[in-house]
């Protein structure tokens, strides 16, 4: 059986066999790990066993999307922030992490970084939540997801750039 080794796992042991100094952090636009979960930031020793982030198609919804990176799995915690106008899509123009899992009864709080203009978050399939226009920064809007189901939402202005997301709640 062949173990499966962490970046972080995988950068120390670098580190270690050529003397050189490595970061584990990561530079991706996810919105400086304000999704909580699998952000790094812990000290864990089981970190080898920590399963990626799930890919799922959503019916070609994330083609356009520069900054999918899989499902978050953020189940169980009470309240999730997802950054609007985070780093992605040639600009400020990405919700990160663009796609969570959450338990029933969850709030999704999605927090505007004052990047990429103007934002909002617009439920698309059945028009069940929407925020308002805004570009300032620490500007919050939040719904709790209570029903199992997939939840596309877009940013109307940036929606072509690439800027949607999905809450899982399962």
């Amino acid at each position: 059986m062949t173990k499966r080794f962490s970046r972080r796992s995988f950068l120390h042991a670098t580190a270690a066999s050529t003397g050189i100094a490595l970061l584990a952090g990561c530079s991706s636009s996810s919105g400086g790990g304000s999704g909580g979960a699998g952000d790094g930031d812990g000290d864990s020793s089981d970190e080898e066993d920590t399963p990626e982030h799930e890919m799922r198609d959503f019916g070609g919804w994330f083609d356009r999307t520069g900054n999918y990176d899989g499902v978050h799995d953020l189940t169980g915690q009470d309240s999730v922030t997802v950054a609007v106008g985070a780093a992605g899509n040639g600009g400020g123009y990405a919700f990160a992490p663009a796609a969570v899992r959450v338990s029933p009864g969850t709030t999704v709080v999605w927090e505007w970084t004052g990047n990429g203009g103007t934002h909002n978050v617009v439920n698309r399939e059945d028009g069940l939540f929407e925020s308002e226009l805004t570009v300032s920064e620490g500007h919050t809007f939040e719904y709790t997801f209570e029903e199992s189901g997939e939840y596309k939402y877009v940013c109307v202005p940036h929606e072509t750039l690439g800027m949607v997301g999905v809450v899982v709640v399962e």
